[in-house]
């Protein structure tokens, strides 16, 4: 049943429904793994995955003609702000289905197909779009693509790849080789090469990235030597002929959405676990909650996270409507972001030496709230965005 305050922020009875049956599988499943993986980083189990796709997690936004559950943004952001309160590798997890399936490759029944299965959790996707000197700014990206009859031939590095290794395909940006292109400027394309899982693509070499959190998968660095992979249809899904950079930049909204709902979560996850340690933590004679200093953190700390989260319901609002929300999606990623590095480690501080040990998943949360500045466009970034749209693109002189 909803409650008020779920009333209130408009939120309808099938959408309680998803964030309460979200909520109780993250406390029954995800948290009690994450405790007991991320301090070792361990690969999240693919039993796992397969519940997450048995509750319809990653068909979220996959039309019902597929399979799907054929919903929003705002019911896509409800569920990855829950799981993300276990772990936000979880979370993230989600997108490998609900963010992909218009780049699965093939056509026709074959196809449809694997998007039945992506929406189950069977089929995944993995997103190289980063390289080692490319990180913000795609429209550079250097790794090339080049026609070779019906087949791309592509070569090049890419850097930041996650879950490479335990996706079903690999959807690359590249830069089109075309040497009578204008100005030797191709455009981009975005192409998807299947692989098996636990493996990576024939061709491809790499290594992963040794991070200091966002455990739960592997991030990898990739080398394409001659990868081969089919042209896409050219009545096939996804973007004009040679603009696949505009389209993935257009995509990015949804993404900083979603990253906002993972921000919000860990940020959520970290409060509640530090007003539970000050009721109970005795310090002088009474419970550190009794103490201003604590009871003042306390307050700001969730006002900060119900500002983020009622920011981000509208954004998902403007975007299950139709509209780009460009500035919107940026200022949710930007405010949700930094919010939850201030929470977390607010959060960490309540709990004094206690939460700098992995004896308490406040760490966990720190560690992962402060990718969430980096990932789907730095925070500058989203200032730049934001002003842009404010005051117009700065005078070049």
């Amino acid at each position: 049943m909803s409650s008020n305050a779920d009333q209130a922020a408009g939120l309808t009875a099938e959408q309680v429904m998803m964030r309460d049956v979200a909520r109780e599988f993250t406390r029954a499943e995800v948290t009690p793994l994450a405790n007991r993986l991320d301090p070792e980083k361990a690969d999240i189990p693919r039993a796992l995955i397969h519940k997450m796709g048995d509750l319809g997690f990653f068909g979220i936004m996959i039309p019902q003609a597929y399979g799907g559950l054929g919903l929003g943004a705002f019911e896509y952001c409800l569920v990855a702000e829950e799981l993300a309160k276990g772990w936000m590798s979880v979370a993230s997890l989600i997108a490998r289905g609900n963010g992909f399936y218009r780049s699965i490759p093939g056509e026709g029944a074959a196809r449809d197909a694997k998007i039945a299965a992506m929406a189950q959790g069977r089929y995944l996707g993995a997103a190289a779009l980063s390289e080692p000197q490319t990180g913000s700014d795609l429209s550079s990206v250097a790794c090339r693509a080049r026609r070779d009859g019906d087949e791309w031939v592509i070569t090049g590095n890419k850097y930041w790849c996650t879950f490479a290794d335990g996706a079903d395909f690999i959807s690359v940006l590249c830069r089109i080789d075309d040497p009578d292109a204008p100005d030797g400027k191709a455009g981009t394309v975005s192409i998807s090469v299947e692989k098996p899982q636990g493996e990576l693509p024939k061709g491809v070499t790499g290594s992963s990235i040794p991070k200091i959190g966002y455990f739960g998968w592997k991030t990898w660095e990739l080398r394409f030597e001659d990868v081969r992979a089919p042209v896409a249809p050219a009545s096939d899904r996804g973007s004009a002929p040679g603009r696949a950079f505009q389209a993935t930049a257009a995509a990015l909204g949804l993404a900083r959405a979603h990253t906002a709902a993972r921000s919000i979560g860990l940020a959520q996850a970290a409060l509640d676990h530090a007003i539970g340690y000050a009721r109970e933590r005795v310090q002088f004679g009474q419970p550190i909650s009794d103490f201003q200093a604590i009871r003042f953190k306390i307050a700001t700390m969730a006002t900060e996270i119900e500002a983020a989260r009622q920011l981000m319901y509208h954004t998902c609002r403007l975007l299950d409507g139709g509209a780009a929300a460009t500035s919107e999606t940026s200022m949710v990623k930007y405010f949700a972001s930094e919010m939850s590095e201030r929470v977390t480690s607010e959060a960490l501080q309540i709990l004094g030496g206690a939460g700098y040990t992995t004896l308490h998943p406040i760490e966990r949360y720190w560690r992962d709230a402060r990718l969430t500045k980096i990932f789907e466009g730095t925070s500058e970034i989203q200032q730049r965005i934001i002003s842009d749209a404010l005051l117009g693109k700065p005078t070049r002189r």
